[in-house]
């Protein structure tokens, strides 16, 4: 088999290699030559610490057939990672990215969209849901609607004609994607103001999602970008400034050095070290190309097909659409994705530390990649 290869700073050089895990971070980045070290950890920053504990005796037969050993759990390498140019972080425990990667559980998705096909109202979006001043954008899997409960002045919806949440096809997600172009391009041109553009998708209730049958969303909002994307221009130029380097370019690299990270025609794919939750990927691309378009399809199959996910919430940051006051140089389409673990779960994956202080997460970015490595085409 011919190894996969990314590319980066004009050289080549195996994609991924298998066996590491998350818990070795620390000693991978002391491995690097110096000038990829530095680079690395200007942007993050890496602490370990150790928790230990000393259960009753009473405990050690629950704890053997719930983590397979006693000693593994009484001393446990905590990895903590910080972007320090963004301030996103998480801890990552190894006892728990140790384990199998997850599998969803069986989930009769037919059964529910046939419980549901009474009360949906984007079954026949025509008659049950609302058009934009503008009118419906038609697309050949999809039509547009106007969000009834809106978050900013212009805010629709991409209603899928296939109801089922996770049986769309590489068309049918490349039209997804052109559709919401499209209505933003439409809503631009009756306000030139609004410029600032933002595509989600949330999959399922774990999600967010308040409807079974598959849709995204489209805004498009005026004076400032979103929050989020705003806060990612504004530390990029504060970086561009400090080293007189783009921060994608150098985020791409870090991950790339320690094997999370590879290219795929014009787009990069990154197993985030930052991950929001569970097996965060991030793809940049200077463009809202087809290359694009393939790639967001592939990640979004792998972890349908290969690992099992059912729920994700997918988000694309653009610059505006046309001139604004803000420098937006260097910053390119930027896509995350991530697992919101399974639909059937009672309990929240996102609680204090999440939304206070910082993600813990028990996937491992290097098992990802690998994933996405092995399923991504090129």
């Amino acid at each position: 088999m011919i190894p996969r290869v990314r590319e980066g700073k004009g050289t080549n050089s195996v994609a991924i290699a298998p066996g590491r895990t998350i818990a070795e971070l620390d000693t991978i980045v002391e491995a690097l030559p110096h000038a990829r070290r530095s680079l690395f950890e200007r942007i993050f920053d890496i602490h370990v610490s150790h928790g230990r504990l000393l259960p009753p005796a009473e405990m050690e037969p629950w704890i053997i057939k719930q983590f397979g050993s006693l000693d593994a759990t009484l001393e446990q390498k905590i990895v903590r990672v910080t972007n320090q140019i963004t301030l996103e972080g998480v801890l990552f425990n190894w006892l728990r990215s140790s384990r199998p990667m997850w599998k969803a559980p069986s989930l009769d998705l037919e059964a529910e969209l046939e419980k549901n096909a009474p009360a949906d109202p984007l079954r026949d979006p025509y008659h049950g849901t609302p058009e934009d001043v503008f009118g419906r954008i038609e697309g050949k899997y999809c039509v547009t609607a106007s969000n009834i409960a809106k978050f900013d002045g212009f805010h629709g919806l991409v209603v899928f004609r296939e109801p089922h949440p996770l049986a769309w096809t590489r068309e049918a997600l490349h039209d997804y994607i052109d559709t919401g172009m499209r209505w933003a391009e439409a809503a631009n041109a009756i306000d030139a103001d609004a410029q600032y553009y933002l595509y989600i998708w949330n999959c399922l209730w774990r999600a967010g999602a308040s409807l079974l049958h598959g849709h995204a969303q489209v805004m498009l909002g005026k004076g400032m970008h979103y929050a989020a994307v705003e806060q990612l221009r504004r530390a990029a130029l504060l970086y561009q400034a400090q080293y007189r380097a783009n921060y994608f370019n150098d985020l791409y690299e870090a991950h790339a050095d320690i094997d999370c990270a590879f290219s795929r025609g014009d787009v990069r794919v990154i197993a985030n070290l930052v991950p929001k939750k569970e097996n965060e990927v991030l793809l940049f691309a200077p463009s809202l190309s087809d290359d694009l378009k393939d790639r967001i399809y592939d990640v979004l199959a792998c972890f349908r097909d290969r690992i099992g996910v059912t729920s994700f919430n997918l988000v694309m940051y653009m610059p505006p659409l046309g001139d604004t006051e803000e420098n937006w140089e260097g910053f390119p389409v930027v896509v995350r994705i991530v697992d919101r673990g399974d639909p059937m779960a009672r309990t929240a994956d996102i609680g204090a530390m999440e939304l206070y202080a910082a993600s813990v997460v028990s996937s491992d970015p290097f098992r990802l990649a690998a994933a996405l490595d092995d399923a991504v085409g090129g």
